[in-house]
């Protein structure tokens, strides 16, 4: 049996933010629908509050070498709610990997223990350089 790393709230936290990821394919899929990216991007920050809590989480944006991204990922918000959703996504979307790409290594190689699109991930990883990221590591 193996155990858990996640609390009850935290695994209630993982479910805010994969509805959060639903509702922003979807709003996607839907050209840019004004609601569902509304809607995706609330559920995401919810779920992002409860896993790692509401101090670490104002801790996170507020970094000053994070500004830029809690910037626009914000400034994109706002635009979603001003109905101009596909400038808001695409602001939003750079304010994302701004103030996440540090973690899309990670994720990345996380996701390329998975069954079907494992090998298809690690291809990409490969391509992209993001699995010898920290190659020169010692450890």
């Amino acid at each position: 049996m193996s155990a858990m790393w996640l609390s009850d709230s935290q695994k209630i936290g993982v479910a805010f933010c994969s509805g959060g990821g639903l509702f922003l394919i979807g709003g996607v899929m839907l050209f840019f629908d004004r609601a569902m990216l509304a809607m995706g991007n609330i559920l995401f920050l919810i779920g992002l509050t409860i896993i790692i809590g509401p101090q670490k989480t104002l801790l996170f944006f507020a970094r000053k070498q994070k500004a830029k991204g809690t910037a626009a990922f914000f400034g994109g918000l706002l635009l979603i709610l001003l109905r101009w959703p596909l400038i808001g996504f695409c602001v939003e979307l750079y304010g994302i990997v701004v103030l996440f790409g540090d973690f899309l290594g990670t994720i990345a190689s996380f996701a390329r223990g998975f069954p079907v699109i494992g090998p298809y991930v690690g291809l990409l990883m490969d391509r992209l350089g993001l699995g010898r990221r920290n190659a020169e590591l010692p450890v």
